[in-house]
């Protein structure tokens, strides 16, 4: 098991690795002349050299990246172009609300989908086209309608929850609930439908076969046979699923915080990139992808202690 687990730290490093690479160089390339862009208009050329010294821009593309990837792992991710501000601060002001709509999406995700999947299973009949009826909303909604619409309905006509802002968890939990609970909802429908769909499918498969059969012959009950072996057997295909999605919810909260005005990753990333402040984007890519490659680990695990033959 430390074996499969040191496989897996070095596969995530290595990813961390390419993608910030390639973002590093990417970013550079296609954005033109940063150092004029960022002094303005009516900046002369004298003014832009300064600048782009300033900025670390007048060395080579390389060492540019050497030096921040050296600062990089010491934890320091450099100073924001336009704001001044520590990228760091930045990110650590504004990660646990980005936090919160990903892992409470995919947690919720996670017990409805699985749930609906298994309920949908083994009852069969007339909830499969319910289920395949979720599947096809689920996907045919994307998350910034569904967020508009949970935002006019909910927020500005009935007033039941803030249409805008948040509110930490230690100054009101109650605000705070009521703050993230159309963001969340906006991110849900999608991902237990899906969660649902393939974990009905799984299911269905463990359950046609020999041993199961097997097991129900002995007597063993419905309830005891599904939380002992059928979910068991059935849950790596769920937790592809959740990892995939996981994903997908970085990427998704980026359009709902902006939609909710909410102060999280995917606002600050908007802003650094329009602006063309690459120390910032370079700082969100870097922790989106840490947490892409923890979840990814941490669901290989749960996956490796659901059936040994995956870490094969």
């Amino acid at each position: 098991m430390l074996t499969y687990v040191g496989r897996r730290l070095a596969g995530g490093v290595l990813l961390v690795l390419i993608v910030v690479t390639l973002t590093f160089f990417v970013l550079h390339a296609f954005s033109g002349d940063i150092a004029a862009s960022l002094s303005g208009k009516t900046a002369t050329a004298a003014q832009i050299d300064v600048r782009r010294r300033q900025l670390g821009l007048d060395q080579p593309l390389f060492s540019q990246y050497r030096e921040w990837l050296s600062h990089a792992v010491r934890g320091d991710l450099g100073t924001s172009w336009t704001t001044s501000e520590s990228v760091s601060d930045a990110i650590d002001v504004r990660l646990p609300v980005t936090l919160v709509l990903a892992v409470g999406a995919t947690l919720i995700s996670a017990v409805l989908g699985i749930a609906a999947g298994t309920w949908a299973a083994v009852r069969r009949g007339a909830l499969d086209p319910v289920l395949q009826i979720f599947v096809v909303a689920g996907y045919a909604f994307p998350g910034f309608w569904l967020a508009l619409v949970l935002s006019s309905f909910f927020a500005v006509k009935l007033g039941w929850f803030p249409a805008t802002g948040y509110v930490p968890f230690t100054q009101s939990p109650g605000d705070w609930l009521s703050s993230i609970v159309l963001p969340i909802t906006a991110l849900v429908l999608g991902v237990t439908a899906t969660v649902a769909q393939q974990t009905r499918n799984a299911t269905v498969q463990v359950l046609g076969t020999d041993y199961v059969r097997t097991l129900r012959s002995r007597g063993l009950t419905t309830r005891r046979l599904l939380l002992v072996n059928v979910l068991r057997n059935a849950a790596p295909a769920s937790l592809t699923t959740l990892s995939l999605s996981f994903i997908g919810l970085l990427s998704g909260t980026i359009v709902v915080e902006n939609v909710f005005a909410l102060p999280g990753l995917g606002s600050l990333a908007n802003t650094a990139t329009t602006s063309r402040d690459i120390p910032v984007v370079m700082g969100v890519m870097l922790i989106m992808v840490l947490l892409v490659v923890a979840v990814n680990i941490v669901l290989d695990l749960a996956q490796a202690w659901a059936n040994p033959k995956v870490r094969i």
